[in-house]
């Protein structure tokens, strides 16, 4: 078991990913069309990560902390491969459950039910396999009579429930959280931190993207504080995390401070 656990399931090598932005503001195709016949589109290039080098192995929980625009979200949709990195190298072994939007995966037309078998057939499932879950499904996410109606009407905390559930109702090789369970109630995200204990003792492993410390402090194998797209401190999740909230201290005393983009990576294991 213990060879398992270091085998490498997610191997980013210096990914860097970049944005174009463009300057004008076109208001139809149409425009678009005769910016682009004149050859008079320019662009700002925005890079969101720059030289990320991360290398996860089976069985952990890592969680991934950084303010707002930090890149967050977008290195979980390169490691789902949502996104192509424009420098680098991604590697991904296994199977992936994403949930990266609470809209991902769902039709807001149809019921919470009918909605069961269109995320879990995105996610890869057979028939036969959702049929085999769907009870344990509806239970675990507790919508009761909900399950019935169309989820334009439930709340954003209900899709939560609902696209978690669908998620881990299955074993993934790689699950991946972009702030799933920042919308859910404290007796449904206790449910959600067990279910994923039970995930990694089965041989998951979960990439958790949350700005809730202490959760990450609590459940978490390693942290990543990542700032600017770029990766500032990989290691110990107690470790990661003061140095987290001691910068964001230090930039909410004087706001014009900035980390540099050409910050060294600090590793904290040894």
């Amino acid at each position: 078991m213990s060879d398992l656990m270091s085998d490498p399931v997610i191997r980013l090598d210096s990914v860097a990913l970049c944005y174009r932005l463009a300057q004008q503001r076109l208001g139809s195709f149409k425009e678009y069309l005769i910016h682009m016949v004149k050859g008079s589109l320019t662009y700002e290039q925005l890079w969101a990560l720059r030289g990320v080098d991360l290398i996860v192995t089976q069985g952990e929980m890592v969680g991934i902390i950084g303010p707002n625009g930090a890149g967050k979200s977008t290195l979980a949709k390169v490691i789902t491969g949502v996104l192509k990195p424009t420098e680098g190298q991604r590697e991904v072994r296994g199977t992936i459950a994403p949930i990266l939007e609470l809209t991902t995966g769902f039709d807001y037309e149809l019921t919470g039910y009918e909605n069961i078998f269109l995320n879990a057939l995105l996610l890869g499932r057979r028939r036969v396999e959702i049929d085999e879950r769907l009870e344990s499904i509806i239970e675990f996410s507790g919508l009761g009579k909900f399950i019935h109606s169309p989820i334009r009407n439930y709340s954003s905390g209900m899709v939560a429930r609902l696209g978690f559930s669908i998620a881990t109702a299955w074993v993934p090789d790689v699950l991946i959280l972009d702030e799933a369970l920042a919308v859910g109630d404290a007796r449904f995200l206790k449910r959600c931190q067990t279910r994923m204990s039970e995930l990694r003792e089965a041989g998951a492993t979960t990439i958790l993207i949350s700005h809730a410390t202490d959760m990450l402090r609590d459940y978490c194998t390693r942290c990543v504080w990542l700032d600017q797209g770029v990766v500032q401190a990989d290691g110990p999740p107690g470790d990661v995390l003061d140095r987290y909230n001691e910068a964001m201290s230090q930039a909410r005393t004087v706001p014009d401070q900035q980390a540099s983009p050409d910050s060294a990576v600090v590793s904290l294991d040894g």
